[in-house]
């Protein structure tokens, strides 16, 4: 018997169904050969600091820099109490540990996803139990039943994967004590106040420089007045273009008296079409996307998403078996994918109206092994969407879009240039047009893309033609623009070196060597609690410093955290300890003598204020009125609309998910608990019967004459 640990149910159940497993249990799936079990992500986590070490509990500046010998792990705590282990991660250990040490079980497969998390989750709980059973890894991009069922016929040797393991054991222990020592000893030296703790974070803090860095060009951003010369001329039967005046230094002028004279001296003169170019250009489909291209575009074309919704939206789509592995940073396929690519082409477009185009070709654009990081491109599978969410549909669509432009014509244009001479001495410039005019849509079709065409009048070189019109207009430049998560993201993948989509292939395979600002995995979750720990804020689309993240970044003394080179390097040696380059005690000692000396830095500052919590007044709850049992205060509750005096024994409750109401599609809301403790009964509207019809009612919560519990009772009279 093989048991096979995946990282999530659904995951989990995607196996069983690829294995024809039905038999569920409580914890895991049973079938002839095969055991599926489960994790729900990290079912465990690094002990606390006071878990070492009592004195831990309490933040003295003596107690740090805090680096343990050993680093332990425990069962994941409550989200709710963090003194308690998590009830459901704690049985689900049990289970897993329990069906390890069956004695029919005789090997074990760990499927959590082929990343550095997904080891480093399998492997934290599989060895945590010390297996005398071989330890096998099932390495797959997607789940559909085809790739399952030939994935367990080339599982490999956990072993193997000692390199992966060692990259994700490095990032947690290395934020573990950044985060812990830095956290803890700028919140005693530089807040004022009990409130949140003031984040210092190895990838919080450059990309929180970027926004700021971007926020203050625009502050000391000087508009700039500019001035440019047009002219309209005209051929002899009367057609028109315009051309824009330049000369050796361009085509802005800094003073409106340069462009005059010359606009005066123009007018109604003969000119000369002293050259025409015409070239035809080809416009290539933009690359497949990986993760941060994916959220990118998905953030900048629709209204109210962010980074983080786009992962999760996109890991939904995976864990369905719709998709590939999202979190993956290559723009490329394997080239060992042509074929299976070809099958899911076919299956894409069947029936698109733009079918006869698709044309299937291995090219170096899509198929390019030295563009692959760990994991190809994001794709569709093979299979189609029956039922999707709106969101699901937004984000496969995309991906499907720009899975099939690949495969689509090139799209072409006609570029047309033309140079034109005033037959005037004292001019020394010329006037510059340009025309575009779209000759092939190609790929443009899958989106319906639009095209600008410009259009310049048929006329040949040396071709005479009159200035009809000049004018000098007035522009100002224009300041930088605020980041938006698509920019942030770019900066983040490239660690600041800025490049687009069409990018020489020389400067995207630097980009793929893992020297960058976190994972793709990690950006979105990074923009998210910059967000919420108070250090940037959102308005639309752009992104901005607020005054404690403003305040951080010019007062924390610790510079390194705020550089991309330094944060890029530490990235590049986790990704060179997962291809076995680089040994994880190397990084460590790096890590743990940044930390050492950073602590210091921060004791010997002076006692600056960055971050000052106001004393919060306690909220005090609203009274909806008096309680029908006991005459003391009901108060709104997280569950229910229940009485103050609950500690003292008193039962009375009114529960938010209460079933009579519930099967009448309502739920109790404070002015309908209010009408009730006032005047004994509440109108309510909108009420949904059995056969689906909409009905008003009063309703009264009385107490049962035989028992001490509150029954509800519905009238229709005035």
């Amino acid at each position: 018997m093989k048991l096979v640990l995946a990282e999530k149910p659904s995951v989990a159940k995607n196996i069983a169904d690829a294995l024809a497993i039905k038999g569920k249990k409580d914890g895991y799936f049973e079938g002839n050969q095969y055991i599926i079990t489960w994790a729900f992500g990290h079912l465990l986590q690094l002990y606390d600091a006071k878990d070492y070490d009592s004195k831990m509990s309490s933040w003295k500046l003596d107690n740090f820099p805090f680096i343990p010998e050993k680093f332990e792990y425990k069962v994941k705590s409550n989200p709710r109490n963090r003194n308690q282990s998590d009830g459901g991660a704690k049985k689900q250990l049990s289970i897993i540990h329990r069906l390890m040490k069956r004695p029919d079980v005789n090997m074990i497969i760990s499927a959590c996803d082929y990343d550095r998390e997904g080891q480093l989750i399998g492997d934290s709980i599989i060895y945590r139990a010390r297996p005398q059973k071989p330890v096998y890894r099932l390495l797959l991009n997607e789940w559909t039943k085809e790739e399952v069922l030939k994935g367990l016929e080339h599982i490999q040797p956990n072993e193997k994967l000692r390199p992966l393991q060692d990259a994700g054991v490095s990032r947690q222990w290395a934020d573990w004590v950044i985060g812990i020592n830095l956290t803890s000893v700028a919140t005693l030296k530089f807040q004022k106040g009990k409130g949140k703790a003031l984040n210092i974070g190895r990838v919080l803090l450059p990309t929180l420089k970027i926004i700021y860095d971007r926020d203050l060009e625009i502050e000391n951003f000087v508009p700039e007045d500019y001035f440019k010369l047009q002219a309209t001329f005209e051929t002899d039967n009367g057609e028109q273009y315009v051309g824009t005046y330049v000369e050796e230094s361009g085509d802005k002028f800094s003073k409106k008296e340069l462009l005059v004279p010359i606009q005066e001296v123009i007018q109604q003169k003969q000119a000369d079409i002293i050259d025409k170019k015409v070239t035809k250009k080809k416009e290539f489909a933009p690359f497949l996307f990986n993760l941060s291209n994916l959220q990118g575009y998905i953030t900048n074309k629709y209204k109210g998403w962010t980074s983080d919704k786009v992962l999760k939206v996109a890991q939904s789509l995976y864990e369905k078996k719709y998709i590939t592995y999202p979190r993956t940073s290559s723009t490329a396929l394997e080239e060992s994918l042509v074929g299976k690519t070809a099958r899911v082409l076919k299956a894409m477009t069947e029936d698109v109206p733009y079918k006869d185009e698709v044309q299937f070709k291995k090219t170096k654009r899509v198929f390019n092994n030295a563009k692959v990081e760990s994991h190809s491109a994001i794709t569709p599978t093979y299979l189609k969407p029956k039922r999707l969410t709106a969101d699901e549909q937004i984000v496969y669509q995309a991906i499907k879009n720009r899975f099939i432009m690949q495969f689509m014509p090139v799209a072409e244009y006609e570029e047309t240039k033309l140079t034109t001479k005033v037959r005037e001495e004292r001019i020394p410039g010329i006037f510059a047009s340009k025309g575009k005019v779209q000759l092939v849509e190609g790929w443009k079709k899958v989106e319906n893309i639009q095209s600008k065409d410009t259009f310049l009048p048929f006329v040949e070189k040396n071709r005479l033609v009159l200035v009809s019109e000049a004018e000098v207009t007035d522009h100002v430049t224009k300041s930088p623009k605020p980041h938006t998560e698509k920019t942030l993201l770019r900066v983040m993948e490239t660690c600041g070196k800025s490049y687009d989509e069409e990018e020489t292939d020389e400067v995207m395979g630097g980009i793929l060597t893992g020297f960058s600002i976190g994972t793709p995995a990690t950006r979105a979750e990074t923009i998210k609690k910059l967000k919420d720990v108070g250090y940037i804020t959102s308005q639309g689309k752009n992104l901005h410093c607020t005054e404690l993240g403003r305040k951080l970044v010019e007062t924390f003394p610790v510079k390194d955290l705020f550089d991309l080179e330094f944060t890029g390097r530490l990235e590049k040696t986790l990704s060179d300890i997962q291809k076995g380059k680089v040994h994880k005690k190397e990084f460590l000692n790096l890590v743990f003598t940044f930390t050492n000396k950073s602590v210091d830095l921060i004791k010997g500052e002076e006692d600056i204020i960055i971050n000052e919590v106001s004393a919060s007044k306690r909220k005090t709850r609203e009274v909806l009125g008096k309680c029908p049992e006991c005459g003391g205060n009901i108060v709104e509750g997280t569950k229910g609309f229940g009485c103050s005096n609950w500690k003292k024994g008193c039962k009375f409750v009114i529960w938010k998910n209460d079933k009579f109401l519930g099967t009448m599609k309502k739920k109790p809301t404070k002015t309908m608990v209010k009408s009730l403790l006032t005047n004994n009964r509440a109108y309510v509207k909108g009420f949904t019967s059995k056969q689906g019809k909409k009905f008003n009612a009063y309703l009264r919560y009385e107490k049962n004459p035989d028992n001490a519990y509150y029954s509800w009772k519905m009238e229709f009279n005035k």
